[in-house]
């Protein structure tokens, strides 16, 4: 439903007509209202079909991406089993001679969550990216260093994964790359429930919706592709609702509005507070407390930006607070520990875990007291964050395993193949006695011709409400308009040619 499949005409004949330049008459309730959504879909799918489709390829690619990691950096993530490992202060001393007489600070230590695992010890420096980190690899069981390798996130992708996610996110262009996939997301949801409520009244009107659910091979042509079309894309379309509504909050310009839209509503994510003392005091009567361990919705960010010198904690400091952060709850086997980032600042031990059950609790210590300064846990959370949460990492392939990549997979692949199904369509619709023209007529234009005047009021409103919320919705929006303007002045033209003719 992502491009223009309803540009097929209801009737049941062999082959489809062309649509008139002028708007059908019906004596169903809002006989305008089909068309207009028929309108819009079209333009939709024809002009920022490209987008949508680069997304779902690179989006499909990204989702086998985990499991790709494991076997490409086999070496790297796994080690023999070991039911004894070595402290962390052992592990933390093997990494330190690595990255000795470089500028890498320690930033992070994410202990092997397995027998067979290995432990990650990050560490930030000036010469990566955003949201990156030095990770060295460790052998729990022998120290022994297995890797250094450049993570993202708070995900930890290696660099696999990020050329991936990169390519997803900005097709490697910066910001101004993320313009593509801001436009896909914010589309893809308009596109689906337009192209959803086309084919509702389609099969209201032909009685015969579960046959519409399914394509029909009996029919050729045109009518075949728009049903293999129609069929997945009724399928996909609460798989790409939310594909865009969990897409849209990692954009630049709709992100941001989402952010302060759940700040407005108090629906944003509890981070622990490292702040000691007074700030601490502050914090708890509403100041600003730790900016939180991973960037907008979870793809960017990391869980620190780093200790000014590595050098001034004792690795067995590591040991101790895990230990600690143990004996107060924090279970899971997937935990990172961040040393404080100044001398006003506590330790923070947290949960990674991203799968289901999800664990993220969160507790920060007083490295003088040792006691806990602070604590969030996720049974705690407000709904709403639970629920971005779980978003976050269903829409990244994490939340149920290989189970949610083959899902997410075969969804990016069905919206694939119905952006190119759309554009089949939209080139057999073509005049076949014309060979000028390559390719089929628009629906008919002048829908809101027949609307009332509060249905018409109701256009405007929402389509600038959505507008303001989503600026590049807004921008294409207007292009649409101006683009089709100028189409029917040619078409005029055109029209009065042949008339003085």
């Amino acid at each position: 439903m992502t491009t223009p499949s309803s540009t097929v005409p209801e009737s049941s004949g062999p082959e489809p007509t062309h649509h008139r330049d002028h708007p059908v008459h019906s004596d169903r309730p809002f006989p305008w209202f089909g068309p207009l959504l028929r309108r819009l879909h079209f333009y939709a799918g024809i002009l920022i079909g490209p987008f949508i489709l680069i997304a779902a390829l690179t989006g499909a690619a990204y989702a086998i991406s985990p499991t790709l990691e494991k076997v490409v950096y086999a070496d790297q993530l796994s080690v023999p089993a070991t039911d004894d490992p070595l402290p962390l202060a052992a592990q933390i001393d093997a990494a330190n001679s690595v990255i000795a007489g470089s500028d890498s600070t320690l930033s992070a230590v994410r202990p092997a969550p397995e027998p067979g695992d290995t432990t990650r010890v990050m560490y930030s420096d000036p010469s990566l990216g955003e949201s990156e980190s030095r990770a060295i690899f460790v052998d729990p069981a022998t120290a022994e260093v297995v890797g250094d390798l450049t993570v993202y996130g708070t995900s930890g992708a290696l660099p696999l994964r990020t050329w991936i996610d990169q390519m997803h996110r900005s097709l490697h262009l910066g910001d101004v790359g993320r313009i593509y996939s801001e436009l896909a997301a914010s589309w893809l949801g308009i596109v689906a429930a337009a192209g959803l409520v086309l084919w509702i009244l389609r099969a209201r009107k032909t009685k015969k919706p579960a046959a519409m659910m399914r394509p029909n091979r009996k029919h050729k042509g045109l009518r075949r592709t728009f049903s293999w079309h129609a069929s997945v894309g009724v399928w996909a379309a609460i798989g790409m609702l939310f594909l865009s509504a969990t897409g849209i909050t990692w954009s630049q310009f709709g992100g941001e509005n989402v952010t302060k839209l759940r700040a407005a509503l108090s629906w944003e994510t509890p981070a622990v507070s490292t702040e000691l003392g007074s700030a601490a005091a502050a914090h708890a009567d509403g100041g600003s407390g730790h900016a939180g361990h991973e960037g907008h919705a979870g793809h960017e960010g990391h869980s620190g930006t780093g200790a000014s010198a590595g050098s001034d904690f004792d690795p067995a400091d590591f040991d101790m607070m895990l230990s600690m952060a143990r004996g107060v709850g924090i279970d899971s086997e997937s935990v990172e520990i961040l040393p404080p980032e100044d001398d006003g600042s506590a330790w923070v031990v947290q949960e990674i875990q991203r799968s289901w059950p999800t664990q993220v609790d969160a507790v920060a210590f007083d490295p003088e007291t040792m006691e806990a300064t602070d604590r969030v846990d996720f049974s705690d959370y407000e709904a709403a964050a639970k629920l971005a949460r779980w978003g976050i990492d269903l829409h990244m392939g994490t939340l149920f395993g290989l189970a949610n990549q083959i899902v997410l997979f075969a969804l990016a692949i069905g919206i694939a193949a119905m952006v190119v199904w759309g554009y089949v369509m939209w080139w057999r619709r073509r005049p076949k006695r014309n060979p000028a023209k390559r390719f089929g007529r628009a629906p008919a234009r002048g829908v809101l011709n027949g609307a009332p005047w509060w249905g018409v009021a109701a256009i405007v409103v929402v389509a600038i409400a959505i507008g303001v919320f989503l600026p590049l919705v807004g921008i294409s929006l207007i292009g649409f308009v101006v683009i089709d303007v100028l189409l029917g002045l040619r078409a005029r033209r055109r029209e009065r040619r042949s008339m003085t003719i």
